[in-house]
C-alpha cells in the first residue's frame, strides 16, 4: 500500500510540474488507480505542497505518541500487572507501563480479551477447570 501511494504522489508531483489543476489531477488518477486512487482531501494536499515547491514525495517524521505501543512486550506486561492485581485501573496501569491510555484500554480488551466487572479486569470467556470449580461449588453450597 505504501508503494502506490508513493506512486500517486511522484505523480502528482509531475503533473503539478506540468501544471495540472488540482481537479485534473483527481480525474487522471481516478482514471489511473480507480477506487485506490488517493482521496479527495490528500490529493490536495500534496497538490498545495508541491506548488509550494516542495521536492520530497514522502512524509517527514512526526511528533507524539509512537503508533508502536501495542507490542508483545506491553502486552505481556500488561498481563503480568493484571494478573498480579486486578483491581488497578487502566489510568494506574498506564501510568506503570508508560503508554497512552487508549493503547492500554486496547490491550485489556482487544489483545488480552478482557473486561471490566466491578473494577476488576477478567477474562471474557472462563476457562474449563474455572467452569467445573464454580459447578462444584455451587453445588456444595445448594448441599450446605
Amino acid at each position: 500500500m505504501l508503494e502506490l501511494e508513493l506512486e500517486q504522489q511522484t505523480n502528482i508531483k509531475f503533473l503539478v510540474k506540468l501544471g495540472k489543476s488540482g481537479n485534473k489531477i483527481r480525474e487522471m488518477l481516478v482514471q489511473l488507480y480507480g477506487d485506490n486512487a488517493m482521496k479527495k482531501t490528500a490529493l490536495y494536499t500534496w497538490v498545495k505542497r508541491f506548488s509550494e515547491g516542495r521536492e520530497s514525495v514522502t512524509d517527514e517524521e512526526r511528533s507524539g505518541w509512537p503508533a508502536t505501543s501495542r507490542t508483545e512486550e506491553n502486552i505481556a506486561k500488561i498481563h503480568q500487572i493484571v494478573r498480579e492485581n486486578r483491581r488497578l485501573t487502566v489510568k494506574s496501569i498506564e501510568e506503570q507501563v508508560n503508554i497512552d491510555r487508549e493503547a492500554v484500554r486496547k490491550i485489556l480488551t482487544e489483545d488480552l480479551d478482557m473486561r471490566k466487572v466491578c473494577a476488576k479486569m477478567v477474562p471474557k470467556e472462563l476457562t474449563k477447570e474455572q467452569k467445573q470449580r464454580r459447578v462444584t461449588i455451587f453445588q456444595d453450597l445448594l448441599e450446605r
